[in-house]
């Protein structure tokens, strides 16, 4: 997908107590799209990447599409209210600042090739594969990770076969179920103040500049299953 670029407008940061806010036009490189989002240089860093959400809309890992406009903006909005709320409770993620109406400043990272998905409550698929009833209440927490490969359609993978693959080490297995409990239970505290159950979400992780493992990718409607409470 390299090779396209874009024209972004951004406003020229306030100097000193000038009340003019003049407008500066900049070219930014496509590096990547992906269903929901594209990815683009920075022209303000190297060290960081402009991610942009899309007004796409999937399902069945893109078999289904259509979109709807704005949703691009009120998912960029809602990922960075997240975002914003697990790092004040001391979870590091990519996000650094938003970014005009569809996007966000991000850090570089190496996205880990793994989706990892936390379950409260059965639904879905799960419970016809398992013989199970949907809506059962979980008593805790069930991780899972599936091996992000669209030709292969994000298949499950265990531990042993995410160490078979060289995906992870068993310390960061460890470390990505961690975080994503972690995750989940900031999600559950917050969702719930507005009435929201919080069913099941998937989430992913990267690698930055200095081999910590740190939140990536979006939290959004999209990547979640919610129910009124």
């Amino acid at each position: 997908m390299e090779g396209k670029a874009k024209i972004v407008e951004h406003k020229r940061p306030k100097l000193g107590r000038l009340k003019s806010e003049g407008r500066i036009m900049v070219i930014t490189d496509l590096i990547y799209e992906g269903k929901a989002k594209r990815i683009y240089t920075d022209p303000t860093g190297s060290e960081s990447v402009l991610l942009e959400f899309k007004n796409s809309l999937t399902a069945l890992n893109g078999l289904k599409k259509g979109s709807f406009e704005t949703k691009g903006a009120v998912n960029r909005d809602i990922a960075s209210l997240i975002f914003k709320h697990l790092e004040a409770h001391g979870v590091e993620s990519h996000f650094l600042e938003d970014s005009g109406e569809i996007s966000m400043r991000v850090k570089k990272v190496k996205i880990l090739p793994l989706e990892v998905v936390v379950r409260n409550v059965l639904a879905g698929s799960t419970p016809k594969k398992l013989g199970l009833p949907e809506g059962k209440e979980l008593s805790r927490p069930l991780v899972e990770f599936y091996y992000k490969d669209d030709a292969l359609q994000d298949p499950f993978v265990s531990d042993d076969q995410i160490l078979m693959m060289n995906v992870a080490s068993q310390a960061q297995i460890e470390e990505l179920k961690f975080k994503a409990l972690k995750i989940n239970s900031l999600l559950q505290k917050l969702f719930s103040k507005a009435n929201i159950r919080l069913i099941d979400f998937k989430v992913e992780f990267g690698v930055d500049s200095g081999g910590k493992i740190i939140l990536a990718d979006e939290i959004t409607p999209d990547r979640c299953r919610l129910w009124d409470q």
